[in-house]
């Protein structure tokens, strides 16, 4: 196990390129994850039904509807 950790260690660590490019996925996710879904994407469960059974039953429907 520690090989195998050190060498996914050492190869993030000699990276140039590589590093900015996992910063602009990480910055690309944190934006779609936690802004957009705050500004655009409302809790449609949470709001059409009171309880979790509800909810439950609704997404059964849902997904079995086809």
């Amino acid at each position: 196990m520690k090989k195998f950790f050190n060498l996914y260690y050492d190869g993030f660590r000699n990276m140039k390129l590589g590093k900015v490019l996992w910063l602009l996925i990480f910055i690309k996710l944190f934006i779609m994850f936690a802004i957009l879904k705050v500004f655009f994407f409302k809790d449609f469960l949470s709001e059409k039904f009171d309880n979790d059974k509800e909810k439950s039953e609704y997404i059964l429907k849902e997904l079995t509807k086809f």
